[in-house]
């Protein structure tokens, strides 16, 4: 993998999101911040500050660009009844690991999102590319494994890039119990 900084590991497509941008959502995503802030609400106020229409709040557009996780004929999404069972399949978990070493554990370390323009009612969103930028194996308390950072552009259906994302995670392969229970 570290010979590969600085490769797109996709094949170019573009993963799109589940749904258009629609205000109902924005509503529902701002309603628990209490953020009244009217060009997320009122077609009016976000055209009179030269918006298209309701602009989609920043720290939303993430969730517009994930691809549907169950539809209506596929197997069930929580295979396990236990009280903290994951998702059998989720964008985020790491599935598709590319040209890496397979792991089986994962999680995020940090994203950083750099916004080109507002996203408004309507779009489409999806992600496009898998720049890998840094790849440093390390072991750690939990494992083995390397922590990586992805670029990656979101884009409308129109083509236009909205924002450039980097995302930065830890897959490794977790430490057997005894392992773990001698590193304290």
């Amino acid at each position: 993998m570290i010979a590969l900084i600085g490769t797109d590991l996709s094949d170019g497509s573009i993963s799109w999101g589940a749904d258009a941008v629609e205000l109902g959502s924005i509503r529902r995503y701002l309603e628990p911040l209490e953020l009244d802030s009217p060009i997320h609400y009122d077609t009016e106020a976000a055209r009179a500050v030269g918006h298209a229409d309701v602009v989609a709040p920043s720290t939303a557009i993430l969730m517009y660009t994930m691809p549907p996780m169950w539809a209506p004929g596929d197997r069930t999404l929580f295979e396990s009844p236990s009280r903290d069972a994951q998702p059998a399949r989720s964008p985020i978990n790491n599935q598709d690991q590319g040209p890496a070493p397979h792991t089986t554990g994962f999680f995020a370390t940090d994203l950083e999102i750099d916004f080109v323009r507002p996203v408004i009612v309507g779009e489409r969103l999806g992600r496009r590319g898998q720049r890998l930028l840094v790849c440093e194996p390390k072991e750690t308390r939990v494992g083995r494994g390397a922590f990586c950072t992805h670029e990656s552009e979101i884009v409308a259906t129109s083509g236009e890039v909205v924002a450039r994302l980097r995302a930065s995670t830890y897959a490794y392969n977790p430490h057997s119990r005894s392992a773990q229970e001698n590193q304290k």
